[in-house]
């Protein structure tokens, strides 16, 4: 991956904007920064997003931030303002059979590129939230919290965590016995005490151990068929 100059290294604690923007007004534009949404939920899809944004002062996203930091309300709010005012956008959902096929990394990978690839103009560089990416395309770099230092990955996190919540929202009409609305496939109290009285449903990942762990003490009195 391509280095980024001294002059717009990483400042923490400053407006993502002008992180954004010194890239912008050295050549390295137009500037795409890519999240995802899920990497550590033991059920249901993996989302990555891909985001270029207009870096004028006056079309900025207000509210914009790293999403683990707004409110769910703050969060469709910012989404749709994301969505209103972004120059591209691209969106990968990768379902968590896939996840078990290929490992999540693997999965992740490959779903920034897809993401990358699916933006309506080449970015001439790209930000990618904690690690690098090779192949992408592009010039690019990982960036530690890039979530909360470039306005691109911060709009990237704030899609990819609206899109998997809202498909998790969906999923809970079909397995309302998980509790995917509220917990949204993460491993928390409520949603293991279900795993382990119902079994793994096909949305689960059974390449989690805590899903495997699971799996294999249901044996033959799982009450969920695996459908595929």
């Amino acid at each position: 991956m391509t280095p980024l100059p001294a002059r717009v290294a990483p400042r923490r604690g400053g407006s993502p904007y002008g992180y954004d923007r010194a890239l912008e007004r050295q050549g390295f534009g137009p500037v795409a920064g890519v999240d995802e949404a899920g990497r550590g939920a033991c059920a249901g899809p993996l989302v990555v997003a891909a985001v270029v944004l207009p870096l004028a002062r006056g079309r900025r996203v207000a509210e914009l931030t790293d999403s683990k930091l707004l409110t769910p309300a703050a969060r469709e709010r910012v989404y749709e303002r994301v969505l209103a005012r972004a120059t591209a956008v691209g969106v990968v959902v990768v379902s968590s059979a896939e996840v078990d096929r290929t490992g999540v990394h693997r999965a992740n990978l490959e779903a920034m590129r897809r993401a990358v690839a699916r933006l309506e103009l080449r970015p001439g560089y790209v930000l990618t939230d904690g690690f690098p990416v090779a192949g992408i395309g592009s010039p690019g770099l990982g960036v530690w919290k890039g979530d909360r230092v470039s306005a691109c990955v911060a709009a990237a996190s704030v899609v990819a965590k609206v899109t998997r919540d809202r498909i998790m929202v969906e999923l809970d009409d079909d397995w309302p016995e998980y509790g995917f609305a509220a917990h949204k496939g993460y491993s928390t109290h409520e949603h293991m005490q279900a795993l382990e009285r119902l079994g793994p449903c096909p949305q689960h990942r059974r390449s989690y151990a805590n899903v495997a762990r699971v799996e294999a003490d249901a044996g033959p009195e799982q009450f969920w068929e695996d459908a595929g």
